[in-house]
C-alpha cells in the first residue's frame, strides 16, 4: 500500500528506533503507522473524534475512550478539559477523568480495538450505491463507545458498524500488521532524535524567547498569545520539516519540558518563573488544525527590529487579571501598535487562519456568522498603527473589552448588551477619529490604503470559503466576486483573534459560546464597514441593504447606521455603475498574488460552472474532491466549492430560512481546498464535459444521486481507500508544507 509522508519520516530513521531501547515510546511503529495514519486517524484525530478516541498520538490510543462529548452546545457549566498531553499525563491520570481503554494486552483479542477490526472483517459494507439508512453519519449522532464487558451486544446489535465505520475494511495485510501489533502488546516506539542543526535552532529560538529585559518579555509574551496554535518549523534547514509547539513550561530550557496546562494561552502561569520552549509536535499531521509558520534567521532579525530595537520604553509588565490579560488593548498598551499589525500581516494568512482551523476543529459558532465565501485585504500600516493610533485605542480599550467565557447563559445576555453599547461607541468614535485624520494628514481614501504586501508578501490578498462548520483559507483573490469582502485594520484583526482563537473555550458552557457567536457579528460587520469606506458614499447604503436583506434595523446600525456618521467621499475615480467590481479588480491587479495562479483552471471545460449560479448548485456537496485521468495515465485534480446563497448572516439561528439556493454557485479550482471532503469524484478526460453538464442539469436528490452513481466514489466503493491514498499522495506532493491528513467524518452517504 501507498505510504504516506508523515510514514516516510520514521522508516528513515527505522534502524535508529531499533538501537534506541533505553529511550521512551511515544509513537506508533513503522510497520503500523501509515496504516493507523490513513484508514484510523481520518476520523479518529480531533476534539469531535468518536469516543475522544483521539488515534493520532499513539498517546491517545493508550489513553482510550470517553462517552462524553466534548461539543455539547447546550451545557450550562464548563466541561473539565481532555486535552492530550496536557490536562493529564498518565494513563491511570486519564482513568480518573472517566477514560476508559480500548487495549487489553493480557488478551488483546478481548480488546474493544481488535473486536471492531474483527466485526468489519466478519461483517463488511454491503454493495449498492449508498450505505443502508441504519448507519448514523451525522457529527451529533448518539454514539455508542462501548466498553470491553458491553462490546458483545454492541456486536450483536450493530454487525455493521465495524471499524472503520461506515467506510470498507482493512485488507488482510493490513489487518493482519495490526492484529499482529496488537497481540504483541501495541507497542511504541520512540519517535527520532532530533538532528544537530535543529538542536541548535531550538537553543538559538528558546534563548531568544527568554529575554530578561521588560521588552523581551512584553514581545515574547504577545509572540505566544499569537502563535501557541501554530506548528512551527526551521525553514533554514532542509529536510521534511519536523514541527513544534510554543509552550509554557515551568522548567528553563536544558531542562525537560513540564507544561503549565492553562484554558487559555493568557491565564496566570502562576507566581513561579516560567519559560517559553519549543515543544516536539506529538500528534500526526491533520490538514484540519496544521498551521504551519516558519522559523528562520530571517524571521527573528524582523521581530528584533519590530519589538527590541524599535524606540519604546516598557514601565511595567502587564498582569494576568481576566480584565488586564483578555484585552490585548491594555495588556500589550506600551507595545507600538505598528509592531503589533505588522507582526500579524506578515502572515496573515495564518492569523486568520486561527480562528478558521485549530485544535477546535468543528466551528459552527465562529462560522455560521460569515459567508461562505468573500475576499479579504488589510489597511496599510503605513496609513494605520502608528502613535496616535496607539492612542486612540487605549482610550477605547473599555470599548473594545471582548468576551472572558466566565459567564453563564444569563449573564451573557446581559454581557451582550453591554458589548453592543461597547460597539456602537466605538464605532462613533472611530468614525470620528478617521475622519479627522483623514483631513489633518491629509490621506485620500483609494486603494493606495491598502496595504501591498511590501511589495512581494502574498499574504496581502485573501479568500475565505466557508464549508459549513468548518472554513479554509487560501492566499490570493481566488473564485468569483463574491458578494462581500472585508478590510480589516489592526484593531479589528486583533479582536479576532483574541475573540475566537487566544480566547475561545471548545469546553465552555452556551453563554460562552453565545456571547463569541454574538460578539463575532460586531467584528464582520466592521469589516465589511471598512470596505464600505472605499466605495462612493451614495452606493454604500444601498450595498449594505443587499448584505442585510430581512435583517431588522438595529442591526444595520453596526454597519453605516444613523450613528456612525462617516460622510467623507471615497477618493477613487470610479467609471461604472459597479464600484465594488471596479475596486476589487484595482486590488486584484495591485496586490502580491491576488491572482493566485496556483488555483486557476486552465481547462475550459469548467467555465461554463464557474459562470452560472442557480438552484442546481444547492444539490451539489460543500466540497469535493475530483480526480480526472489523462489520456496518458496522468493524474490531475481539482477541487469544487459550493458557495451557499443567504439573505444576511446576522441571525444565530434560522439559517434555513435565510438560505437562497437561487444564488448558490461552484468554485472550481486546481489542487485542494478544505480539510473535510464530503464526496469524491473520479473520471476520465473524456467523460469531463458530460460531468458538468451532469451538475448544471441537477434538479432533483434523485438527480444528485445519479451523478454520483456515475462519476462518484461511494463509502463502500471497493476502491475507496485507494483513491483516499491517491489524493493524500497528491496533496503532499503539491504543498509538502501545508498538507495534512484528510478528515472523513463529513463524508456523505447520498
Amino acid at each position: 500500500m501507498p505510504i504516506s509522508r508523515f510514514a516516510t519520516i520514521h522508516m528513515v530513521v527505522l534502524g535508529l528506533l531499533l538501537t534506541a531501547g533505553t529511550r521512551a515510546s511515544d509513537d506508533y511503529p513503522p510497520a503500523v503507522k501509515p496504516i493507523i495514519e490513513q484508514r484510523c486517524m481520518v476520523c479518529h484525530g480531533c476534539y469531535d473524534a468518536p469516543c475522544q478516541l483521539k488515534l493520532d498520538a499513539w498517546a491517545g490510543l493508550q489513553r482510550g475512550a470517553s462517552k462524553d462529548k466534548v461539543y455539547d452546545g447546550t451545557r450550562l457549566r464548563t466541561a473539565n478539559m481532555t486535552r492530550l498531553f496536557i490536562d493529564a499525563q498518565t494513563n491511570q491520570e486519564w482513568r480518573d477523568k472517566g477514560f476508559y481503554p480500548v487495549l487489553n494486552n493480557d488478551n488483546p483479542q478481548q480488546s474493544v480495538l481488535q473486536g471492531m477490526l474483527e466485526l468489519k472483517q466478519q461483517h463488511p459494507l454491503p454493495p449498492g450505491d449508498k450505505l443502508p439508512d441504519s448507519f448514523d453519519l451525522g457529527l451529533d449522532r448518539k454514539q455508542q463507545c462501548a466498553k470491553e464487558g458491553e462490546f458483545a451486544s454492541y456486536a450483536r446489535d450493530y454487525p455493521l458498524w465495524g471499524m472503520p465505520y461506515g467506510l470498507p475494511g482493512l485488507n488482510e495485510q493490513e489487518h493482519q500488521a495490526l492484529v499482529d501489533w496488537l497481540g504483541d502488546g501495541a507497542r511504541g516506539a520512540p519517535s527520532p532524535r532530533p538532528v544537530a542543526a535543529i538542536t541548535q535552532a531550538i537553543k538559538q529560538w528558546e534563548q531568544f524567547f527568554n529575554g530578561e529585559s521588560l521588552k523581551q518579555q512584553l514581545m515574547s509574551r504577545y509572540i505566544y498569545e499569537h502563535l501557541f496554535i501554530g506548528n512551527l518549523y526551521f525553514s533554514d534547514i532542509g529536510g521534511a520539516p519536523t514541527y513544534y509547539k510554543l509552550v509554557r513550561s515551568r522548567t528553563p530550557p536544558g531542562k525537560a519540558i513540564d507544561i503549565i496546562a492553562s484554558r487559555r494561552p493568557y491565564d496566570s502561569p502562576g507566581n513561579e518563573r516560567f519559560y517559553y520552549r519549543l515543544q516536539p509536535l506529538r500528534f500526526a499531521v491533520l490538514d484540519k488544525r496544521h498551521m504551519p509558520y516558519a522559523l528562520n534567521k530571517a524571521r527573528m532579525q524582523r521581530w528584533r527590529e519590530l519589538f527590541i530595537d524599535t524606540d519604546y520604553k516598557v514601565s511595567k509588565l502587564p498582569g494576568y487579571e481576566l480584565d488586564v490579560a483578555s484585552n490585548p488593548f491594555v495588556a500589550f498598551r506600551e507595545l507600538p501598535v505598528a509592531s503589533r499589525y505588522k507582526f500579524m500581516l506578515d502572515e496573515a494568512q495564518f492569523t486568520i487562519m486561527g480562528f478558521i482551523k485549530g485544535p477546535v476543529c468543528r466551528g459552527q459558532v465562529a462560522l455560521n456568522v460569515i459567508d461562505d465565501h468573500f475576499w479579504v485585504a488589510f489597511l496599510s500600516p503605513d496609513s494605520t498603527g502608528d502613535q496616535k493610533e496607539g492612542e486612540f485605542l487605549a482610550s477605547e480599550s473599555s470599548n473594545l473589552r471582548l468576551p472572558s467565557g466566565e459567564s453563564g447563559l444569563l449573564v451573557s445576555l446581559v454581557e451582550w448588551r453591554k458589548y453592543s453599547k461597547g460597539q456602537l461607541a466605538f464605532l462613533q468614535a472611530k468614525s470620528e477619529y478617521l475622519q479627522q485624520r483623514l483631513t489633518t494628514d491629509h490621506i485620500s481614501v483609494d486603494s493606495e490604503l491598502i496595504w501591498d504586501g511590501d511589495g512581494d508578501n502574498d499574504n496581502a490578498a485573501l479568500t475565505v470559503f466557508r464549508h459549513n462548520d468548518s472554513a479554509s483559507v487560501i492566499k490570493g483573490f481566488v473564485g468569483q466576486e463574491p458578494k462581500t469582502a472585508w478590510v480589516i485594520n489592526y484593531s479589528l484583526l486583533e479582536r479576532i483573534h483574541y475573540l475566537l482563537v487566544a480566547g475561545f473555550d471548545v469546553y465552555g458552557n452556551v453563554g460562552h459560546q453565545l456571547e463569541s457567536r454574538l460578539y463575532m457579528d460586531f467584528l464582520r460587520m466592521e469589516g465589511e464597514q471598512n470596505f464600505l469606506f472605499f466605495m462612493p458614499r451614495d452606493k454604500r447604503i444601498e450595498l449594505r441593504d443587499f448584505w442585510y436583506r430581512e435583517a431588522s434595523n438595529h442591526v444595520k446600525q453596526y454597519v453605516l447606521g444613523d450613528t456612525i456618521a462617516y460622510d467623507r467621499e471615497s477618493d477613487i475615480k470610479y467609471h461604472t455603475d459597479d464600484p465594488k467590481r471596479e475596486f476589487l479588480e484595482q486590488l486584484r491587479k495591485r496586490l502580491p498574488g491576488a491572482k493566485a495562479p496556483r488555483y486557476q483552471v486552465q481547462d475550459p471545460t469548467f467555465e461554463a460552472l464557474q459562470k452560472l449560479d442557480g438552484k442546481p448548485f444547492s444539490l451539489m456537496p460543500e466540497v469535493a474532491f475530483l480526480q480526472v485521468f489523462g489520456p496518458k495515465g496522468d493524474k490531475r485534480y481539482y477541487s469544487l466549492v459550493h458557495n451557499n446563497g443567504y439573505l444576511n448572516n446576522a441571525q444565530m439561528f434560522k439559517e434555513a430560512q435565510r438560505r437562497i439556493p437561487e444564488e448558490d454557485y461552484i468554485t472550481v479550482t486546481r489542487g485542494f481546498i478544505g480539510s473535510y471532503p464530503n464526496a469524491f469524484f473520479q473520471l476520465h478526460e473524456q467523460d469531463l464535459q458530460g460531468f458538468v453538464d451532469a451538475i448544471i442539469a441537477l434538479r432533483t436528490e434523485r438527480d444528485y444521486a445519479a451523478l454520483v452513481s456515475r462519476y462518484g466514489v461511494r463509502r463502500n466503493a471497493t476502491w475507496f481507500w485507494r483513491l483516499s491514498d491517491d489524493m493524500h499522495q497528491a496533496y503532499q506532493r503539491l504543498e509538502p508544507v501545508e498538507s495534512g491528513l484528510f478528515d472523513l467524518n463529513r463524508y456523505e452517504n447520498r
